[in-house]
């Protein structure tokens, strides 16, 4: 059973992003401004990388979406970032519709004749080191359920919203059902649709689904580009900082360093 994930890093393309552009070039511009780039890279490289290159199962494999035009620095600082991780395969695409570029980057991957499970993250968010894993032992436990559909969500909807300080984490306790870094998608080898057909939050319309709640699985990461979360939602969240034994928990669940966590965002 092949497992992929994918995540976009600033890719520019047609749709994929609430916040809306007129032209091409007004998007370019949002996506490449330096303040923006630098706080992605912020994050990409303190929790969504470290949560990747800690998962106990090695076997799989983790597009990074990227635009052809992507600023050379930048995709050296990518390269740089991942040359320890086999997992990674770099891709760098044209401006197109998005989700029919996402959908044929994973088909490139995809082994023909096998089902996979395919996830998705954005590049501010973190996976529990048996993300992998788990995906694969869940998917056994309800084969006859993969057997019978096309498709089939598994969701994992217990984590955390974190915002990093120079302070700490500052985090609030969530059982969210399908949210993108919770959820993985299997599909039979006979179905060449990706993850990323569907609209997360509303998996449950056109697939069973199957939810696990028994251990903490992601960390949505909150900043102030959020995509999807503006900053009354954000407040609202009512974020707390982590007393010393969660901040372990979070370190040994996800392979992160809050100690370098609080030094890059100081």
């Amino acid at each position: 059973m092949q497992v992929i994930g994918l995540c976009r890093f600033s890719y520019l393309g047609d749709g994929g992003f609430q916040i809306e552009h007129q032209t091409l070039d007004e998007r370019r511009a949002f996506l490449y401004d330096p303040a923006r780039l630098n706080e992605r890279f912020r994050f990409f490289e303190t929790f969504t990388l470290p949560s990747i290159r800690a998962q106990d199962d090695p076997d799989f494999v983790f597009i990074i979406l990227i635009s052809e035009d992507l600023p050379e620095p930048y995709v050296e600082r990518l390269m740089a970032q991942t040359e320890d991780m086999p997992q990674v395969v770099l891709m760098p695409w044209g401006p197109d519709q998005h989700r029919k570029v996402c959908k044929e980057a994973i088909n490139l991957i995809r082994d023909d004749g096998a089902p996979s499970i395919q996830f998705r993250l954005d590049d501010d968010d973190a996976v529990a080191k048996d993300f992998v894993s788990r995906l694969k032992k869940d998917a056994k436990s309800v084969q006859p359920l993969l057997n019978a559909n096309r498709h089939v969500a598994i969701d994992y909807n217990h984590g955390y919203f974190c915002a990093p300080s120079e302070d700490g984490l500052h985090l609030r306790e969530t059982r969210t059902n399908y949210l993108t870094m919770g959820l993985g998608l299997h599909f039979r080898a006979d179905c060449r649709l990706s993850v990323m057909n569907f609209t997360h939050n509303q998996v449950h319309h056109y697939m069973p689904t199957v939810t696990f709640s028994d251990s903490v699985m992601y960390l949505r990461g909150v900043n102030q580009f959020n995509d999807s979360m503006n900053e009354k939602q954000i407040r609202k969240l009512q974020l707390e900082l982590a007393d010393p034994e969660t901040e372990a928990m979070i370190e040994d669940r996800f392979g992160l360093d809050v100690e370098k966590i609080c030094s890059v965002f100081s």
